[in-house]
């Protein structure tokens, strides 16, 4: 099935959110017997930027393989620009709708260079016959070009992938969601092991992003100065359900959050 197919098709359980772009609503999902997600109901904007929080086992990375595919839930509706039905679907379909995914610890190709990462990333067909005959034209040279200065990193598009710092990997995998032309991104601990500096450029890389309205951004972080530094609307998980949202400052004044995860 052709991405452009897979547009045509008929979506949705039979409801929709318009004005959506991610609409989460009672997932419940278990383990043998462990509920690892609730009822886990939340609403993401077209544009959001949204940190996630909450102790280990709130439910977060099930969460996120709940929107990619990797985990289909029990119960509950997950749908996609207000109406795609994303239980229903591979992870590689929902890749190719524009839900991009950025792992803890940084899946590059290492022996390849930081260009050929990012070319290797480029949206376009993936046949045999397509692989063989592919030239990069102008238009998508000028896009690597472009990722390479909105990640930080053209000066270094020809060193190989496994020189780069922790830091650098990071924002080359950041880079490869961004060629694919994703239109959700979802970061996972995006400044785990980075320096303070490394920190520092991560948080402005996602505010840059952050700018342009054709992205949306859920970033899953524990660092709570890199959830400041960010500035947006927060959602705290616990055991598997949203147990608080608004500023920074309003979760840290919530007694309930500070029971059960800033207080420990």
């Amino acid at each position: 099935m052709t991405d452009d197919t897979l547009m045509d098709q008929p979506h949705g359980p039979g409801i929709a959110a318009p004005g959506t772009i991610l609409y989460v609503d009672s997932v419940t999902v278990s383990f043998d017997g462990f509920r690892a997600l609730n009822e886990l109901s939340l609403v993401i904007e077209p544009g959001e930027l949204r940190t996630i929080i909450g102790p280990n086992g709130a439910g977060k990375t099930t969460m996120m393989d709940v929107i990619t595919g990797k985990t289909r839930p029990d119960q509950g509706d997950v749908l996609f620009d207000g109406h795609v039905d994303l239980t229903k679907m591979t992870e590689d379909q929902i890749a190719n709708l524009g839900i991009g995914r950025k792992f803890q610890k940084p899946t590059v190709f290492e022996h390849l260079t930081v260009f050929e990462n990012l070319e290797l990333a480029l949206k376009c067909k993936r046949d045999t016959l397509s692989t063989l005959l592919f030239r990069l034209s102008g238009e998508q040279q000028h896009r690597i070009d472009q990722v390479l200065g909105t990640v930080g990193l053209k000066d270094k598009p020809r060193m190989l992938a496994g020189a780069l710092s922790h830091g650098q990997k990071q924002w080359l995998e950041i880079g490869m969601l961004l060629m694919q032309d994703q239109r959700l991104l979802l970061l996972d601990e995006p400044v785990a092991g980075m320096t303070d500096a490394e920190t520092e450029a991560t948080a402005e890389l996602i505010l840059d992003l952050h700018k342009d309205p054709h992205h949306s951004l859920v970033v899953v972080e524990h660092d709570m100065e890199f959830v400041r530094a960010l500035g947006a609307r927060v959602t705290v998980l616990h055991e598997g359900s949203v147990l608080a949202e608004g500023s920074l400052d309003a979760v840290q004044a919530n007694a309930k959050v500070v029971e059960v995860y800033l207080g420990r």
